[in-house]
């Protein structure tokens, strides 16, 4: 059985190899993880999981057989520049935005496989829906391995490396404007007089039976319809959201965050 070795030990990291743990069966016979500055904590997770604490990427890296990049994007160069002497077939793995698989082949020598997971924090929940692309020299068995990751922490879709960039807004970022929603709410309703419990509750609760009645497969227009009536007060709410240009807004912070990472990957 193969060997993966997690270079970063952040929330991520934690939530794909916890996942792997999870699963009836195992993909990898020796989990490795290393964290470059928090040892404290790779100390403490070491204790919670079956998994083997290095000090060093270099100890492990030039015999692992997958080597998971689960750090910021602006540190992989750094990284992949030293990890480019010990490559031996490996495959390498990034789960940063905006760092496609052609990025890292462009750094490490010719030949190498690499692949790019892009999962959103739902992951450390396991309902990730993880975007995925292969580069150009990943063999079928790796494949299987990325395949095996992704659903560790939820459901997947492999896409163009293209996609990815352009929907890494979509699956990895707009959770973040959800929990905004969620927290505009709950500010709302504690003006009405009830506890944080309270609030907290009326919105989580919505928001889960909302999720619930999308997973049906009925389509969001025909929901939204079911809970409006014509000229009733759901409806004024809505044009309210569209003449505060509800969806240019979102429009506008969807292409905000695709520009910001192209304009990291520059």
């Amino acid at each position: 059985m193969p060997s993966i070795l997690f270079i970063g030990a952040g929330r991520m990291a934690e939530a794909i190899f916890s996942g792997l743990l999870r699963q009836p069966k195992q993909p990898f016979d020796s989990i490795y993880v290393t964290n470059r500055t928090n040892k404290e904590r790779l100390g403490e997770l070491a204790q919670r999981y079956a998994i083997t604490p290095v000090d060093t990427h270099g100890a492990i890296a030039a015999k692992a057989d997958v080597l998971l990049l689960a750090m910021p994007p602006s540190a992989h160069g750094e990284v992949l520049s030293e990890l480019a002497p010990m490559i031996r077939g490996q495959l390498i793995i990034t789960v940063a935005a905006g760092i496609g698989p052609s990025d890292m082949e462009a750094q490490l020598p010719e030949g190498t496989a690499a692949a790019w997971i892009m999962p959103n924090t739902a992951a450390q929940v396991g309902t990730s829906i993880s975007l995925y692309a292969f580069g150009k020299n990943v063999a079928e068995k790796q494949k299987l391995l990325v395949k095996e990751i992704v659903h560790a922490i939820g459901a997947g879709e492999e896409l163009s490396e293209e996609q990815i960039h352009d929907l890494t807004a979509i699956t990895g970022s707009a959770p973040a404007f959800v929990y905004e929603f969620a927290l505009q709410l709950e500010k709302m309703a504690l003006s009405y007089g009830i506890t944080d419990k309270q609030a907290r509750h009326l919105v989580e609760t919505m928001l889960a039976g909302s999720v619930k009645m999308l997973e049906t497969g009925a389509p969001p227009q025909e929901l939204r319809d079911q809970v409006t009536t014509p000229g009733g007060a759901t409806e004024a709410g809505l044009v309210s959201l569209g003449n505060d240009h509800f969806s240019a807004m979102l429009e506008r912070a969807v292409h905000a965050v695709t520009d910001h990472a192209k304009n990291k990957r520059n």
